[in-house]
């Protein structure tokens, strides 16, 4: 997302996803006349793979010319004509995290060769690239000083995780036009600094926690005491999957844009960084409930993604004085309302849940659904998800759980999950639905749970670990903790250290959590989903698991989709997977589910 402020008013630039065009990413110019156009020609996919999950993989240039990685190579290109021209070389290298340093013609962004990441500055006229600076493993939010002088990232290394510990550094910038020594100004081992801006030569802004929670606090270079600009329990921040995420952006006029809250609403306000009071903006009668983490400011707007339980995610020029908006990006074709379900945020023994109930509810319990976010650091927030319309518009019930583990509550309740997952997250799974049984909404004997990734790997635990659940849908899941660690890649290879524990100290616990050596304890069928091309969570791990359940007479079934990653992305994927989800539910709780293709589980009679 960039708002880019021009004579004739403020365009913006987003990129969205493309299912029907093989799953690119296209990046769309809308200019201040209204139209818009895209900005990528057709076959050009503006996606990298740094850190596996990407990160921030285009700028727009002044003008109308854009710099981006491209999927297929990884190289940086520059676009100012019909051809994009590349100005990086050929090779094993990626390139994320990408940001214009202002004043000087070139890009900068983070590589990663070999599982090293070193700061790079790459000439935008298509010379040699120069290394800026190597540091810590992990390397994000690369920022030149106003004056020049001084240049800023955010780093840490293994075991941390970025929502664990993290330095903010500053180092002097030579006439070489690299980096100096390095000193630390804002963070450590148990501290997470997730943005950082500069205010002035002299002073930064930067979202950490040392509180406990994600504030917007500024930080003199000089060594003097900094200020918490917002000393309140809110979450100014995110955690950081993907490095160049934005929850603060520094207007023309200095004031702060920013995105603050939780999973239960998230706000878009301007902040003041005199009085530290946020004054809520882009608002309006339809609500919206929710802001990413992708905000950027110019010519007295913001632009942000917003979205409501009723409309989908929408990009958003937002007037900071008078707090009106406008949605710049395409309209969507959406369902009727009356499709759509009502949410409704609740609280059961401590654990924080979105409630979907089915449109066409018949009286009486109905089958529910406890949707599992991945992560496990992250959360699913109130939003509407056409996935989650798709099922209980079919008479499904829909509990979404942010258990502990999740963000947007604090750190407290993120580390809840700390060397406990596989137990909290299963516990808080198995509360929701019991709570739900309770109090007469769901059918204790058609419960069912579903996730992604480590979504997936609470599904096949709670299968395996609980009585409470008739069946589950794992998509690209984790079945086996060790053997995970063991292949997945750099980024999450000492991710386990904080969930469960190190190893080989802790591997009992390992063995005893572990899914695949558990299959035989199954409580229902699963349904495995997995993309051949996932680099992160190979289909081995699916493979495997199934192949546990079957020697043990349990019931399952196993869809492989070629070409696609970790998460869907080409349009005829997302329909074969909704449907076989949807066949799935109708044979464990003896539903029809017209219109979707027969599935056939394994094992069954």
């Amino acid at each position: 997302m960039e708002a880019v402020a021009t004579p004739s008013g403020v365009e913006v630039w987003w990129d969205e996803p493309r299912p029907h065009e093989g799953g690119r990413r296209c990046v769309v110019r809308r200019l201040p006349d209204g139209s818009r156009a895209d900005a990528l020609p057709p076959g050009w996919n503006a996606r990298n793979r740094l850190v596996e999950y990407g990160g921030r993989s285009w700028r727009p240039l002044p003008g109308a010319g854009l710099v981006f990685t491209n999927w297929a190579d990884q190289r940086l290109y520059r676009l100012d004509g019909a051809v994009p021209v590349p100005l990086t070389p050929a090779g094993a290298a990626r390139y994320g995290d990408l940001y214009l340093p202002p004043g000087r013609d070139e890009v900068w962004a983070v590589r990663e060769r070999d599982d090293v990441r070193d700061l790079v500055a790459v000439p935008l006229d298509g010379g040699p690239l120069r290394v800026v600076a190597k540091a810590q493993h992990f390397l994000m939010n690369p920022r030149l000083s106003p004056d020049g002088r001084h240049v800023a990232w955010i780093g840490w290394d293994h075991p941390n995780m970025p929502w664990d510990g993290t330095e903010l550094c500053v180092a002097p910038l030579g006439e070489d036009g690299t980096a100096g020594p390095y000193r630390v100004v804002a963070g450590g081992p148990e501290e997470s600094v997730t943005q950082a801006e500069w205010r002035d030569a002299a002073t930064l802004y930067a979202v950490t926690d040392p509180t406990g929670w994600w504030n917007v606090h500024l930080v003199p270079l000089d060594g003097s005491p900094g200020r918490n600009l917002t000393p309140v329990e809110a979450e100014f921040g995110a955690a950081m999957w993907k490095p160049g995420l934005s929850c603060l952006a520094v207007a023309d006029d200095g004031t702060l844009v920013v995105v603050y809250g939780g999973p239960d609403h998230r706000r878009l306000a301007v902040l003041d960084p005199d009085s530290g009071d946020p004054r809520e903006i882009g608002g309006g009668p339809d609500g919206p409930t929710y802001w990413s983490s992708t905000v950027s400011a110019a010519g007295g707007k913001a632009a942000a993604v917003r979205a409501t339980p009723y409309t989908p995610m929408e990009v958003a020029l937002v007037d900071l004085d008078d707090g009106t908006y406008e949605v710049v990006s395409a309209p969507k074709p959406l369902p009727a309302r009356e499709l759509l379900p009502v949410p409704e945020a609740v609280t059961v023994e401590g654990v924080h849940a979105h409630l979907y109930p089915p449109a066409a509810a018949r009286g009486g319990p109905a089958p529910y659904v406890i949707f599992v976010h991945g992560g496990p650091t992250g959360n699913l927030p109130i939003a509407l998800d056409l996935e989650i319309a798709y099922f209980t518009s079919r008479g499904l019930g829909v509990a979404v759980v942010n258990y502990g583990g999740s963000t947007g509550y604090g750190r407290a309740y993120r580390e809840r999950l700390r060397h406990q997952w596989g137990v909290v997250d299963v516990q808080d799974c198995a509360k929701v639905a019991r709570g739900l049984v309770e109090l007469g909404r769901a059918d204790a004997a058609r419960l069912a749970v579903r996730g992604g990734s480590a979504g997936g790997w609470t599904t096949v635990a709670a299968l395996v670990h609980s009585d409470v659940f008739a069946g589950g849908v794992a998509h690209y899941a984790i079945t086996d903790p060790e053997s995970w660690a063991a292949e997945t890649h750099d980024f999450e290879s000492r991710y386990l250290d904080g969930l469960v524990g190190p190893l080989p100290e802790t591997r009992q616990r390992y063995v005893e959590r572990s899914p695949l050596l558990n299959a035989s304890r199954a409580s229902g069928p699963c349904l495995m989903l997995h993309g051949l091309e996932d680099a992160i969570v190979d289909v081995s791990q699916a493979q495997r698991f199934t192949a546990e359940l079957d020697k043990h007479g349990k019931e399952w079934a196993l869809l492989t989709f070629p070409g696609e990653q970790h998460g869907w992305r080409r349009e005829e994927t997302i329909v074969a997977v909704l449907e076989a989800e949807l066949a799935f539910y109708g044979l464990i709780f003896g539903m029809e589910t017209p219109g979707v293709p027969p599935l056939t589980l394994k094992g069954r009679a």
